[in-house]
């Protein structure tokens, strides 16, 4: 038996290929769905919904049978399915006087701290109001050209589990959970019931992607247990077709691959770790043993050398003599102006660029690369 009564807040995401079928939504599966999910409410949990599907239902609105590959019909089938999707959760969620809200989001709003940070406060209110945020991406206007795409919506969940201080993430699919082998063609492949790392053979177990109109597949739910992870969340990775799973799983029964989480960390340091870096700052031997060994703020004196272009308050990657990444921080400077201070004292660079700050970052400005 698994022991889940300590988690209070949970984030369940749905894959396209159990949401939807060939004449559209599929109502049943979103029926037993809300109908686990009132259940838990009951007892007082928050729930999070990651719901995929919205542009395999505008594709079949608009008879397309084939894989949607071109960005533009992509978008198009989104704004489509959409509206489809999200009235299909609230009128069940109307039955149990529950109400659900649609939050659709792009990589570059949890990127950014203030974006970031008001959409937090939204979803929290929403959670004190005993509102069910449904979350999607935001199709219509994500395109990797701009990279603030997420790619699929299991790492997508997992982002939003880990900023959300969500304690357990579950992966709903179409099979049991992580086999050693596919399990269709191999007889002797077996299910890996708990994991305490992903590592490259636990990655190379995982072939493929789920169904014609789904970007995800096991690799990218692995992908985004290893998200989760970090930011001190479980996965949980099993069959949304089984009666009661998600009630199963809460009330302690093994179901599926479970992921166990890494120790807990601050929600500051979850956005830190899981914000793509806009550039790199190589340090000397002497401030990372100070940032390490000491837990030192960074000084300017301690750079050798700046590379990518970026802003105050961007994440950066902090690098060793020898390149590798020690840490990620939020710079106090922006790139152009390290450029200029790199190597200088804390009173040489006063009358370089004027009056600022003394340090490149602080300790609670920081997180540790593991």
């Amino acid at each position: 038996m698994r022991d889940f009564s300590s988690v209070k807040r949970i984030v369940i995401k749905i894959g396209t290929n159990l949401i939807s079928t060939k004449n559209g939504v599929n109502k049943e599966r979103i029926k037993e769905i809300v109908e686990q999910v009132a259940k838990l409410k009951e007892e007082g949990l928050q729930i999070l919904i990651v719901s995929s599907g919205a542009v395999g239902l505008g594709a079949k609105a608009l008879n397309h049978k084939n894989e949607v590959k071109y960005i533009a019909l992509k978008q198009a089938c989104a704004s489509i399915g959409q509206p489809e999707l999200m009235a299909a959760w609230a009128k069940e969620f109307k039955k149990y006087n529950l109400l659900c809200s649609q939050i659709l989001i792009t990589r570059s709003v949890l990127n950014n701290r203030k974006s970031y940070n008001n959409l937090r406060t939204t979803v929290m209110t929403l959670l004190e109001l005993g509102v069910i945020p449904i979350f999607n991406e935001n199709d219509v206007i994500s395109t990797s050209e701009i990279n603030n795409v997420f790619g699929d919506n299991d790492r997508m969940s997992a982002y939003v589990a880990s900023k959300i201080d969500a304690s357990l993430l579950l992966l709903l699919t179409d099979i049991d959970g992580l086999y050693t082998d596919n399990p269709k063609t191999n007889k002797e492949a077996k299910l890996i019931t708990e994991l305490d790392e992903v590592d490259s053979t636990v990655l190379s177990w995982a072939r493929g992607k789920g169904s014609t109109f789904s970007t995800g597949g096991m690799k990218t739910k692995l992908l985004a247990s290893q998200i989760a992870q970090k930011g001190g969340c479980g996965t949980i990775i099993a069959s949304g077709e089984e009666e009661n799973v998600i009630l199963k799983i809460m009330r302690g029964e093994e179901r599926g691959t479970y992921i166990r989480p890494l120790s807990r960390i601050s929600q500051r340091e979850r956005w830190i770790i899981n914000t793509p870096s806009s550039g790199s700052i190589t340090v000397d031997s002497g401030a990372e043993k100070a940032l390490i060994i000491g837990h030192k703020s960074l000084l300017p004196s301690g750079i050798v050398k700046i590379d990518g272009v970026f802003k105050e308050g961007d994440v950066v990657s902090i690098l060793s003599p020898n390149g590798e990444v020690i840490m990620k921080a939020i710079s106090s400077f922006n790139s152009s102006e390290l450029l200029l201070i790199k190597g200088h004292s804390s009173s040489e660079i006063n009358a370089m660029i004027g009056e600022k700050h003394k340090v490149v970052f602080r300790p609670e400005d920081a997180a540790i690369n593991e």
